[in-house]
């Protein structure tokens, strides 16, 4: 074999290797996003906290870590802070705290929040409510959510249809990780 088809192979076995390479690459590159697909629509949801109705438990512009399967096991629990479609559209995604469960009745009144006529201890709130409310009386499978800043927030004291029913919750803020990192429930 003379020099020039010796130098025409090495060039095609050049092309090759780095054919190979980006064929190689492409596909961790392709399963990563789709793995990213996956958890990100059936494990996890990302969300930033556009208001304040959650001060100073998450502040505006947190991000946060929705787990979605943390209701398929056990039901949602008085304190937990969830994310859900809100129920006059069914379309907006929010974040507030379930107060009242099930066959509760919920009130306000003299700056505190009631559950079947007995004050609620919330540690996690650092006003006392201006106005009173209620009482509602919880449906079966739905949830009544309130934001910790009480009275800077749009919740179930002012919506149209002021329940969340279970299946609209999308899942339960586990932690913060942006300013600073944070467990939430």
């Amino acid at each position: 074999m003379d020099w020039r088809c010796k130098k025409k192979e090495r060039a095609k076995s050049r092309r090759m290797r780095i054919l190979y390479e980006i064929l190689d690459w492409s596909r961790v590159i392709v399963t990563g996003f789709a793995m990213a697909f996956v958890i990100s629509n059936t494990l996890i949801a990302n969300a930033q906290v556009p208001t304040g109705s959650m001060e100073d438990t998450i502040m505006p512009g947190s991000r946060i870590i929705i787990n979605r399967l943390s209701y398929v096991s056990k039901e949602p629990a008085r304190g937990d802070i969830v994310s859900f479609y809100y129920p006059d559209d069914g379309k907006s995604v929010y974040l507030k705290r379930i107060i009242g469960l099930p066959g509760e009745c919920v009130e306000g009144r003299e700056g505190k929040v009631y559950i079947d006529g007995m004050a609620l201890e919330e540690g996690y709130v650092k006003e006392a409510l201006c106005s009173d409310f209620g009482p509602f009386l919880v449906p079966s499978g739905s949830y009544f959510m309130m934001g910790d800043n009480r009275n800077n927030s749009w919740d179930s004291r002012y919506w149209e249809q002021p329940y969340v029913d279970a299946k609209e919750i999308i899942g339960r803020a586990e932690f913060e990780y942006y300013p600073g990192f944070k467990w939430l429930n």
